[in-house]
């Protein structure tokens, strides 16, 4: 067990899911000062993406990794010297407890056990590939007027492959994909670029949009368009 990670372990295929946002979880010394009510929102988790993950883990018989810890506590799909690693401000919400917090206590914490579970993972593997899972929210508070309107999108920096490969299978499934959208995988992809490009390792970035990964139901819709699809990146690119 371990407070920065929890791993699911849903069988032996060569396929890790990483999913950096899956928790909103606060350890009890820590204390953000802001309203707990954060904790369900965007700014501090990912939401769906845990369900899914797991869903997705037992449907195709793989390892998940869920990231322990809010992201308002560290942000894990950050490089170690990136900006709002340790985030004093967040879509608009002001996070005053970080304000004087020890950053290196909170990366030998956190940032580091979990990065080198995924590293550890991956070694295990002869031939690995990556799913990263992510979730957007349809608006951001700070950007109320910015339309977001795709129902997933994919996300990477240089190494395209998979992208191409699940773009139309996800069209045919009739999502509306954003290709880089919500975000650039160019400019947000820092686990990726770490674990995946950095070793040439194949992957797939995903970002649901959280409404329609909300409930039980749309969890499992995701899961179930997501699983073929992801196994076919898979199955082309070993």
């Amino acid at each position: 067990m371990s407070e920065a990670f929890t791993r699911i372990d849903g069988g032996d295929l060569n396929l890790l899911i990483i999913a950096d946002h899956a928790s909103a979880h606060v350890p009890d010394d820590i204390d953000l000062g802001i309203d707990p009510a954060l904790l369900k929102e965007h700014v501090a988790i990912d939401i769906g993406v845990a369900e899914v993950s797991a869903s997705l883990a037992a449907q195709l018989g793989c390892t998940a990794i869920l990231g322990g810890v809010s992201r308002l506590v560290i942000d894990l799909n950050r490089e170690e010297d990136a900006p709002g690693l340790l985030p004093v401000m967040s879509d608009g919400h002001a996070i005053p407890g970080n304000r004087d917090a020890d950053l290196a206590d909170r990366m030998l914490r956190f940032h580091h056990p979990y990065h080198h579970q995924v590293a550890a993972l991956l070694e295990r593997m002869a031939s690995p590939f990556i799913l990263s899972v992510h979730s957007f929210t349809p608006r951001l508070a700070s950007d109320p007027e910015q339309q977001r309107p795709w129902d997933i999108g994919i996300l990477y920096n240089q190494d395209d492959r998979a992208a191409r490969i699940a773009i139309p299978l996800l069209e045919a499934a009739g999502l509306k994909v954003g290709d880089q959208l919500p975000y650039s995988g160019q400019l947000l992809n820092a686990t990726m670029n770490r674990h995946a490009e950095a070793n040439g390792i194949p992957y797939l970035g995903i970002e649901m949009r959280q409404d329609l990964v909300g409930d039980a139901a749309g969890q499992k819709r995701f899961a179930n368009i997501l699983g073929p699809i992801v196994l076919e990146c898979r199955s082309r690119l070993a």
